[in-house]
């Protein structure tokens, strides 16, 4: 996390290190692993005085709260209170999907591999201090270091050391079709309470399985946050027609996504009509030409990707002089990108293509601004 004097939580909750990240738990790894009991004195050391972050903190806290209740030391009233990303991402990523990949790509942040609690945990860590930086005077942010500081910990004077248990490291796989394009849902503009529900169903079905446990995990969830069976029945509806719509994101639906796309619905009860209807309703590809001056505004919002030929601060000004607005993370109300490379395969660059924004060279800025 970049708050001063905060800690960054995965779905894991552990202190961050650089050795967690890109790795593998396998079951001998979990034996030999130090229980959570064993790790309260630690954990109470390197938690105190911090500020909790997660991406759909709602999530990650109910861990940490088990936990430590299982253990016998409950939490600080007030700490699980913390700050979730991705309810965050509605104010400064309007338009972005609630996927911590989706969000970070905005920023053109890199995220490694993707429910390893290391990377996820350093991958939020960024988002909120970009949002930091987007919005510096903000006074919640005080709020919350203040909150953190004066929150009273069990103190258990000298603890302990306790060896580490390094996972594996593990190679790259390519992710599968419903892991792609999950983390490319739209921004979902419903309550939180949906918006949560919605987000365990990004986690339950990424294996195209929704066991016994996940199935358990999404009812408690819905009956904990009020949500009626009639709505959970909508909700599915909702997940599998904007699976549809992302999956035709790249054009063309294979037989094996349509095969996927189906199971998803079986798996949630869902019409096959539903799966159908959006198959045979192609959306109209986004324009691929930007008109040259005509397709800007004044007031109209730039992002800068990549290493540019001229200082970065020195564009950012012709731009502001220009009559436009530099912006640091893509959203859909972005007009145009500006990559050092136009063919970048950068997050940023991926972003504005799935929004049907112009990608750019900087020449090409440079001749619209008339510098």
């Amino acid at each position: 996390m970049l708050l001063p004097g905060s800690a960054a939580c995965g779905v894991e909750v552990l202190p961050f290190d650089e050795c967690h990240r890109g790795t593998a738990a396998t079951r001998d790894v979990v034996l030999a692993a130090p229980s959570f009991d064993e790790l309260i004195p630690t954990l109470t050391h390197v938690l105190a005085g911090s500020v909790l972050v997660a991406h759909n903190l709602s999530f990650d806290s109910r861990f940490l709260a088990h936990e430590f209740a299982s253990a016998g030391t409950p939490l600080p009233t007030g700490y699980l209170s913390g700050l979730c990303t991705m309810r965050l991402a509605h104010t400064y990523l309007p338009g972005a999907g609630r996927a911590l990949r989706d969000c970070c790509d905005s920023f053109g942040i890199e995220t490694g591999r993707s429910h390893s609690a290391g990377d996820d945990a350093f991958a939020a860590a960024q988002l909120l201090g970009r949002y930091i930086d987007l919005d510096r005077e903000l006074q919640l942010w005080d709020d919350h270091l203040h909150t953190g500081a004066s929150l009273k910990w069990q103190s258990y004077g000298t603890f302990p050391p306790i060896a580490p248990v390094l996972r594996r490291p593990i190679d790259f796989v390519e992710p599968h079709f419903l892991a792609r394009i999950s983390q490319r849902l739209p921004e979902y503009s419903g309550p939180h309470e949906h918006e949560q529900y919605l987000a365990l169903l990004d986690r339950a079905l990424l294996d195209r399985h929704l066991s016994a446990t996940e199935g358990s995990a999404l009812v408690d969830l819905a009956h904990e946050l009020g949500v009626a069976r009639e709505t959970v029945r909508d909700l599915h509806r909702h997940y599998v027609h904007t699976l549809v719509e992302a999956a035709w994101g790249d054009g063309v639906i294979t037989e094996d996504e349509e095969h996927d796309l189906g199971l998803v619905a079986k798996l949630l009860d869902v019409p096959q009509e539903i799966v159908a209807e959006g198959l045979d309703t192609r959306p109209s590809a986004p324009a691929a030409i930007f008109e040259r001056r005509n397709g800007l505004e004044l007031g109209d919002t730039i992002v800068l990707t990549g290493q540019m030929q001229r200082d970065r601060a020195e564009l950012e000004q012709l731009i502001i002089d220009a009559g436009y607005t530099p912006h640091s993370g893509v959203t859909k109300k972005v007009k145009l990108v500006v990559a050092a490379d136009p063919d970048s395969l950068s997050g940023k660059a991926r972003k504005a293509r799935d929004y049907g924004i112009p990608v750019v060279s900087e020449d090409y800025l440079l001749q619209l601004i008339g510098a």
